[in-house]
């Protein structure tokens, strides 16, 4: 079922991130979109045991590896032991590659009892789109690769592949370049990524900003089919999930578009009415269109859609973790809204 999240605890974290926003000059939260900071992207892998920097050297050497930083900082919330490898379409871009010797920090902490991980967390260190229970959320929500259903529960430690402009000489007065662009950004992380699976201690490609998890040749399959076909490799880096609003209605959406700086995207239906792999396709193409023309949709306005009718958009809270502002889809058919989505309308 959907949980609704309304707590102190994510109250503070948006305000805490709209401050870090805006003291950076980075915008507001408002548009459902959260602001890229000192990281613009992160990726991970997870690891069976923990790997050292020479095997993760050998494994990138295709790579022009820059520094090598032998030992983590005292709080391994913000870097282990680390690779920094040089983005080749950006002149200030890097890539740090950390390793943590430590389980995925799923529950990202509490201002009291874990202030550190909190405040690591909320600065983007686990990627800059990330809610906590995510790792959670891509296994229940693993529909292309059955053993990510359960693969998790048998890491140990994980790498993270992070992006970052706010490391190397970029304008001291902006944290992006003018120039920045995520798709291309986003190719070379999962590039970079997909190498790291050749690792024996590898047990898969995690993106926790788009809670997908996939093995190596599910991630090659999805980036060799999208570069071959001209077509951005989405199912790499956003999941297509499925809930019950209740016995009748179904609720379908995409998290991950934040990555490339677009908004998620939902859709309501009542469950026998429509095809659930129509549904999907209508996501993708929804999403395709927003990375095409930009964020240009409105509330009211109408798409063709599943079951060969017209689909109505609305800018909304969504309704399941993470919490962020979404296109809402519904049919245009005289079928009554459940009163958990009229709650939720009005």
């Amino acid at each position: 079922m959907i949980r609704v999240i309304e707590s102190t605890l994510i109250s503070n974290v948006l305000t805490s991130l709209e401050s870090y926003a805006f003291e950076r000059g980075l915008g507001k939260l408002g548009n459902g979109i959260m602001p890229k900071g000192i990281f613009t992207q992160c990726t991970c892998v997870l690891l069976e045991k923990v790997v050292q920097l020479e095997q993760l050297a050998e494994v990138l050497k295709d790579f022009e590896v820059i520094r090598r930083i032998d030992h983590g900082v005292a709080q391994w919330h913000f870097a282990g032991p680390s690779l920094v490898v040089a983005y080749e379409l950006g002149k200030s871009g890097l890539l740090t590659i950390d390793v943590v010797d430590r389980k995925w920090p799923d529950h990202m902490g509490d201002p009291e009892n874990e202030s550190m991980l909190f405040g690591a967390w909320s600065m983007g260190h686990f990627g800059p789109h990330v809610f906590p229970g995510g790792l959670q959320r891509a296994s229940q929500q693993c529909w292309t690769w059955q053993p990510g259903r359960t693969i998790a529960d048998g890491h140990n430690a994980f790498i993270r592949v992070r992006s970052s402009y706010a490391l190397g000489p970029c304008d001291e007065n902006s944290i992006l370049p003018d120039d920045y662009q995520p798709i291309p950004e986003l190719e070379f992380v999962t590039k970079v990524t997909s190498a790291l699976l050749n690792l024996p201690e590898a047990l898969c490609y995690f993106n926790p900003n788009g809670e997908v998890l996939l093995d190596q040749d599910g991630l090659r399959e999805t980036l060799n089919y999208g570069w071959s076909n001209d077509l951005i490799p989405l199912d790499a880096w956003a999941n297509i999930r499925m809930f019950l609003i209740n016995s009748e209605w179904t609720l379908m959406d995409i998290v991950g578009n934040r990555q490339l700086d677009i908004s998620d995207v939902e859709a309501c239906f009542f469950s026998d009415s429509f095809d659930c792999n129509e549904v999907h396709n209508f996501l993708l193409n929804v999403s395709l269109y927003l990375l095409n023309k930009g964020q240009v949709i409105k509330n009211g306005d109408t798409m063709d859609g599943p079951g060969k009718m017209r689909w109505q958009a609305s800018s909304c809270e969504s309704l399941c973790d993470p919490p962020r502002k979404v296109f809402r889809w519904l049919p245009l058919d005289d079928r009554p809204r459940p009163d958990e989505l009229v709650d939720m309308q009005g």
